[in-house]
């Protein structure tokens, strides 16, 4: 699948950052890494997004080519959700930042951040 966009970047971080770093981008990417899921089942595990957020959000996964989108033609129609395998190799990174997030939302009662 095509990119959304081909532009030029300065820094290795900021083209990582502009493919995952919408508001609901990583946390979706984090619940395909378990499996194909439905919309209604993205939703439910995102329960503050907003239908356009949340359908935004998959568009542009889309569109990056980081999740693949299956429509089966049943009454009514079954949408699923998967990760291709360009996202699946983002698997380290939210690895990574879901190790970081528990240590924060550990540490973060008992010690103010940036003190020694």
């Amino acid at each position: 699948m095509a990119r959304r966009c081909e532009e030029e970047y300065t820094c290795p971080v900021e083209a990582t950052i502009r493919l995952i770093g919408g508001k609901y981008k990583a946390v979706i990417l984090w619940h395909l890494m378990q499996g194909a899921l439905r919309y209604s089942a993205l939703h439910r595990a995102l329960p503050r997004a907003t239908d356009k957020m949340l359908t935004q959000q998959l568009r542009e996964l889309e569109a990056d080519g980081l999740v693949h989108r299956t429509v089966y033609p049943v009454v009514p129609p079954r949408t699923e959700y998967t990760l291709t395998a360009f996202g699946r190799s983002l698997a380290p990174i939210l690895d990574a930042l879901c190790d970081w997030g528990s240590d924060y939302l550990t540490e973060k009662d008992k010690t103010p951040w940036g003190e020694v």
